[in-house]
């Protein structure tokens, strides 16, 4: 599936409106939430958010920030 969204101004911010098309594709509604996560590309991957991924994902940034330094030497 290939879609061109506009970019439109919500307020203070940007948003991006999803069509139909796209909403049923993901399984999801007004009122969803979803991640939105880096790929190796550069660009970012939509998908529907599971309460456990964000725990998880939260628990993960807090370990690379608490153990950084050490993170760092076993990289070399």
């Amino acid at each position: 599936m290939l879609l061109e969204l506009k970019l439109r101004k919500v307020g203070n911010s940007v948003g991006v409106v999803l069509p139909k098309e796209a909403l049923s594709y993901l399984k999801v509604g007004e009122g969803d939430v979803l991640c939105a996560t880096e790929s190796a590309e550069g660009s970012l991957r939509l998908s529907p958010a599971k309460s456990d991924f964000s725990r998880q994902m939260q628990v993960a940034q807090d370990v690379v920030a608490r153990y950084r330094n050490a993170l760092r030497e076993l990289a070399k």
